[in-house]
């Protein structure tokens, strides 16, 4: 019974390594059947090429842009396509404008990710109407209108209290307010932020006259989307978008709220606009004061806008609001002939490691690279999966990160077979060997492993465009090397030491002990050779023990070499006498 556990272990390992395989190629059958998927990885843009996005930014008279905010910026639109899954993207700047490189073709929402600015400015209502009738919704014109002789006075006769003074609105904004068209608002429609804006909202129904920004969609902190919920706890089945904003937000939209709250009777005084790009997303009205800085945007929302502007917001808004000077297809940096020099040399790599481990382990060295080749297998089919799923994107940079593994994979092989051996020159059986060699050599591989896996995530994490690409296949690569190295290349070494072939000790199977010098016992003890051991053998034997020995047992040896000498010596002379 002893023996058979090992082998019912293996077959257990072996079993579940199956199990994962065939639930990776189901996967991917499915995703090339049903959704949208291929059974090859995509590639990144040195190696496809892609559609490229130039961002100009908009000025206005007089107005410049700042290294910084362009960085800023840069690392914002980064966040937002990587959001949207793609990856091995390219944002860089050239001069003042953004270069956005996108591999593959470019699908329309990430397209509108890209080229929605998502400014958010937090305005106060002061006059709001339907396109075609100023006083509509209760407003009225709080100031004189001029006449057609003079020129509409923009400047307020008495200066503005707060956001929400209606001496904000003066004759040239009534004038500009009464002649909107709202099928003609872009979103080039800005305005400083310490002024008020006439706009539309995003639909075009309602026109509005806003006060001063007052609160900054920098300030938001998170953004997620969600279904309104009834005070009851059931789903009203209309999508919203969660805000929570930071200190600074908190206490600015907590002021205005207040301010709000206290013209409830004078609507649309209590509405509160969030405008997005120069237009109005959503205008509610402040029902209460709203001190915790999580107030919520509502609107003709579904869950795939909601989600996409919560996204938006979420890494922040624009320091500056850009519009799409082109977008053009752009062709691979490197192309296929690249991917095929890549490939080329995996395979040199891959051959020298069997060369290497056959010189070295004999037959053993199969093991090695059966195990290479099941580990290609998953770490293929992986990225496949990973392609179509999280549009994970293979750059040469990433196939560089194959390579290397390579290398990495077959150290854990090497560990282990030369625990095993150290087991078998120790005096152990082979079956013995192996599962005592493994229980040590385990400990080394994860150590190992762990090193390797920790690099990687921090170069993942500090690193952007192609350099993730190497982390992250380098990453995937070593978890991929630890199941195989548990499910595959023990259970095989467990199986293998049951066969007679290896068991026997036979001089091809890379585990003979005599070969080995298995001559050393432990404890500064050794066994002789016998007879059979040809002399040279012997003697590289001997060698192999004395070189084991640690400096305790050397001492021991020495001792007990002095102690026979004396002995030795002592036979003489009573011989003599």
């Amino acid at each position: 019974m002893a023996t058979s556990t090992p082998v019912k272990k293996a077959r257990r390992s072996l079993t579940w390594l199956g199990v994962i395989i065939v639930g990776l190629i189901a996967i991917n059958t499915a995703a090339v059947l049903f959704g949208g998927g291929s059974w090859t990885p995509k590639l990144g843009l040195d190696l496809e090429g892609g559609t490229q996005i130039i961002l100009a930014p908009k000025l206005e008279t007089g107005q410049t842009v700042t290294d910084d905010q362009l960085n800023q910026a840069v690392s914002i639109i980064r966040q937002r396509v990587d959001s949207s899954g793609v990856s091995e993207s390219e944002i860089s700047t050239s001069g003042n404008n953004i270069v956005v490189a996108i591999p593959g073709k470019l699908d329309n929402d990430t397209k509108n990710r890209i080229q929605s600015s998502a400014k958010l400015e937090l305005r106060p209502v002061l006059v709001a109407g339907a396109p075609t009738d100023a006083a509509a919704n209760g407003s009225t014109s709080p100031t004189p209108t001029a006449t057609p002789s003079e020129a509409p006075r923009s400047t307020p006769t008495v200066s503005p209290t707060n956001g929400s003074d209606l001496n904000w609105v003066t004759p040239a904004l009534q004038d500009q307010y009464d002649n909107l068209d709202c099928s003609k608002v872009s979103t080039t429609n800005v305005a400083p932020a310490e002024e008020p804006l006439v706009t539309c909202d995003d639909g075009g129904q309602v026109k509005y006259i806003l006060g001063p920004v007052e609160v900054d969609g920098a300030d938001i902190k998170d953004a997620s989307a969600g279904v309104i919920q009834t005070s009851q706890g059931g789903s009203t089945g209309q999508w919203a978008i969660n805000l929570v904003f930071n200190d600074k937000g908190t206490k600015d939209f907590g002021d205005v709220s207040q301010r709000l709250y206290g013209l409830k009777s004078q609507s649309p005084l209590d509405q509160f606009a969030f405008v997005l790009d120069g237009k109005v997303l959503s205008a509610p009205a402040m029902n209460g004061v709203i001190t915790d800085g999580k107030p919520q945007i509502t609107g003709n929302f579904d869950q795939k806008s909601a989600q996409a502007l919560a996204d938006q917001l979420k890494f922040g808004a624009l320091p500056i609001s850009f519009t799409v000077q082109s977008s053009d297809t752009i062709t691979a940096t490197l192309g296929a002939a690249q991917l095929q020099s890549g490939i080329i040399a995996g395979i040199i790599g891959l051959l020298l490691v069997f060369i290497y481990t056959l010189f070295q382990y004999r037959l053993l060295g199969t093991v090695t690279i059966i195990s290479l080749v099941v580990a290609a297998i998953i770490t293929y089919l992986s990225i496949t999966i990973l392609s179509w799923y999280q549009g994970y994107r293979l750059s040469l940079a990433g196939v560089a990160g194959l390579i290397v593994a390579i290398g990495f994979t077959a150290d854990s092989f090497i560990v282990y077979f030369e625990r095993v051996r150290d087991e078998l020159r120790d005096g152990r059986g082979l079956v013995g060997a192996v599962e005592s060699g493994w229980k040590r050599a385990l400990r080394t591989i994860y150590a190992s492993k762990a090193t390797n896996l920790l690099a990687a995530i921090v170069l993942f994490v500090v690193a952007v465009g192609s350099v993730q690409g190497f982390a992250f296949t380098l990453g995937l690569t070593t978890v991929i090397d630890v199941i195989i190295v548990v499910l595959f290349t023990h259970p095989m070494l467990q199986l293998l030491a049951q066969t007679k072939f290896f068991s026997s000790g036979n001089p091809w199977s890379g585990l003979d002990p005599t070969a080995l010098g298995a001559v050393y016992r432990g404890r500064a003890e050794f066994r002789k050779p016998s007879a059979s051991v040809p002399v040279g053998k012997a003697a590289s034997a001997s060698r192999e023990a004395a070189k084991r020995q640690t400096i305790a047992e050397r001492k021991a040896s020495e001792l007990a070499a002095v102690g026979t000498q004396k002995t030795s010596d002592t036979s003489k002379k009573g011989e003599e006498n």
